[in-house]
């Protein structure tokens, strides 16, 4: 299968894109047929050696994806073959297929496309752990969103409407603001 794979930690211009082995699920992992990889910050930092977790080299960078279940490992229930999922591993989705432990896999709704699936999970538990668990928005509070047309930005907008607060959004363009 084809991978963009990091050999050594340094400069994003170092991956190259290889031919790896196909993964195989163990116990309680998930095989995915990747149809759609995000791109966060801490993906660019990873493969740099410059995130709070550092993979063992060489690996495949790709925090979070989204795709369609080819097989499982022992015990997996949640998730059946065919099913459309999201997962968010750390490393594993720039990639053809990965595998994920299956307790870092959630199946899609009907209606989510496989790009929003791949942006979902570290956008939205971002927004929504500084939002609840940090800053304890509640209905009738106002938000200040910096970079309110990034992936966090956008998410902490619809958080926040949803708790009942008034959003104030900052972008740095009329084509960013026309986003949010």
């Amino acid at each position: 299968m084809r991978a963009l794979y990091c050999r050594n930690f340094g400069p994003i211009d170092d991956l190259v894109v290889a031919d790896i082995p196909m993964p195989e699920p163990a116990a309680g992992q998930v095989l995915i047929d990747v149809k759609a990889a995000s791109l966060n910050f801490p993906d660019a930092l990873t493969v740099q050696g410059r995130y709070q977790v550092k993979p063992p080299t060489p690996f495949v960078p790709g925090a979070e994806y989204a795709g369609v279940v080819r097989s499982l490992g022992a015990g997996v229930t949640h998730v059946a073959v065919g099913d459309r999922v999201m997962a968010f591993t750390g490393t594993g989705g720039f990639a053809e297929q990965a595998v994920a432990d299956a307790i870092r896999v959630a199946p899609m709704p009907p209606t989510m496309s496989f790009e929003q699936g791949a942006a979902f999970v570290l956008t939205y538990a971002t927004s929504h752990h500084a939002l609840k668990d940090v800053a304890q928005l509640r209905a009738g509070e106002t938000l200040l969103v910096l970079g309110a047309s990034g992936g966090v930005g956008t998410a902490a907008i619809q958080l926040a409407k949803i708790v009942g607060a008034t959003v104030i959004a900052v972008g740095r363009s009329p084509a960013k603001l026309a986003v949010v």
